[in-house]
């Protein structure tokens, strides 16, 4: 049922309750007409004030009702200092006035612009949490989101649980997609198209976080802050964010990682079937690739190049880039 269609019967229903308020009680109000449109003026002042709360959060009221609660009782503590002792009555009323209303305002200010963290500090050793089954949060970083692998993890449903995506990685990503670097911009499209993806998979809920650390000039230290509140693990694709998020102990998952543990393992003396694709760095060698990317440095290949062979692994390097494979041309295949 569409919003509107309640609002119209809400507003029939107050109008008719004024109406009948006229009807019961006449010294309230003597007028039909007056009572019907005292109760269509209630109606469409709360329809009004809905419309004006409608981006407002349950977790966003929260903050507000506690700031508003905290802020009240400083104003009574202040009231019933006797600091105003000597103050007439008719100003004194108008300064505790003031008081409410202005640590009112102020503590809701604060409390709506405050996180998790800012709440154990007031609230130490209490925390509430789901008596149920433990909410899984994966906090997206800006790399992860370029990378685009991490939408194939999801739907294939390798990562179970709530996928957040900060506010301000969203920004740097719509920052970078409109950037006027050729090179940036198309990344920057990319992350949006993924997470685009992400949504459209029903498995995972995907959650776009308003918190920020405006104290935080830099996007990783924010997401080190935010993971950590949340009590969520962290993905990214930055070797220096996850080395970072393990110092501050933070839960964290590289892709880069995942992908190179699951890489087939190859030993020396395996044989297969591998394309020569272009000649080596020294005299008569060959150079293919694995699925993976992986170089494949074969000796006397040269003479294949573009063709089909079956090479025998004689060693294995490990460099910084990876691993290098060196292997002989056992024998080319039939075509």
């Amino acid at each position: 049922m569409s919003v509107w269609v309640l609002r119209i019967l809400f507003l029939s229903l107050s109008t008719l309750g004024g109406y009948m308020v006229s009807q019961v009680r006449p010294e309230l109000i003597d007028n039909g007409f007056w009572g019907a449109l005292t109760g269509f003026g209630f109606g469409g002042l709360l329809i009004a004030i809905d419309e004006l709360v409608k981006g407002f959060s349950l977790r966003a009221f929260s903050a507000a009702s506690f700031g508003l609660l905290l802020g009240t009782l400083i104003a009574l503590l202040i009231d019933k200092s006797d600091l105003f002792f000597y103050v007439e009555d008719k100003l004194r009323w108008l300064i505790r006035l003031c008081l409410f209303l202005g640590f009112g305002y102020i503590g809701m200010i604060l409390a709506m612009r405050s996180n998790k963290e800012d709440f154990y500090l007031i609230i130490p050793f209490v925390r509430f949490a789901s008596q149920s089954k433990p909410e899984n949060l994966l906090v997206l970083d800006t790399s992860v989101i370029i990378d685009g692998r991490i939408a194939d993890l999801i739907e294939g449903n390798f990562l179970e649980g709530t996928i957040v995506v900060p506010r301000f990685v969203l920004k740097e990503l719509q920052f970078i997609a409109d950037s006027n670097d050729p090179m940036r911009r198309p990344r920057g499209r990319r992350g949006l198209e993924t997470l685009s993806r992400i949504q459209r998979n029903t498995r995972n809920e995907v959650k776009i976080h308003e918190a920020d650390f405006p104290e935080e000039s830099e996007v990783d230290a924010k997401l080190i802050r935010l993971t950590r509140g949340l009590g969520a693990k962290l993905l990214t694709n930055d070797y220096n964010l996850g080395k970072v998020a393990e110092l501050q102990s933070v839960p964290h998952i590289n892709i880069h990682e995942v992908a190179r543990a699951m890489k087939p393992a190859i030993l020396p003396g395996e044989v297969f079937s591998l394309r020569i694709v272009r000649e080596g760095k020294d005299k008569g060698q060959g150079v293919g690739y694995l699925n993976d990317g992986t170089m494949v440095v074969v000796n006397n290949a040269h003479s294949f190049i573009g063709q089909q062979i079956e090479i025998q692994v004689q060693s294995l390097v490990q460099t910084g880039a990876g691993v290098l494979v060196f292997a002989d041309v056992k024998a080319p295949v039939a075509a």
